[in-house]
């Protein structure tokens, strides 16, 4: 009975020994948790103001109010701009105008659309 006694008070003092490891492992873990959390959510901070100050910095007015001052870029005139027109079908490169005529090409395909002998 004795032996029975001490074997038994020696399982149940491993058996709080593994409990209270196990406990502080949990709380050790746990604050790990917040830290990794609170930098997460300070990183995240960090890239929303980085992404404002992205796009506040790629204004199209602002790059060209740059350009003009400390680089002193000028814009292109008309007589010294080509524009090019891409014929996808043929693979031809041809000299277009600046803005092509709408009413031609909305006239072009209103005729293809059409089918045989309808008018």
């Amino acid at each position: 009975m004795t032996r029975a006694n001490i074997l038994l008070s020696a399982l149940l003092v491993a058996c709080a020994l593994g409990l209270v490891s196990s406990q502080y492992r949990a709380r050790k873990l746990f604050v790990d948790v917040e830290r990794a959390q609170a930098q997460a959510a300070q990183l995240e901070v960090g890239w929303n103001q980085l992404q404002v100050e992205q796009t506040a910095l790629a204004k199209a007015s602002l790059i060209d109010t740059k350009a003009r001052r400390e680089l002193t870029m000028q814009s292109i005139s008309q007589d010294r701009t080509l524009h090019l027109v891409v014929d996808p079908v043929d693979r031809v490169v041809r000299l277009g105008s600046p803005l092509p005529d709408l009413a031609a090409v909305g006239g072009k395909s209103q005729r293809r659309g059409k089918p045989a002998g309808a008018r």
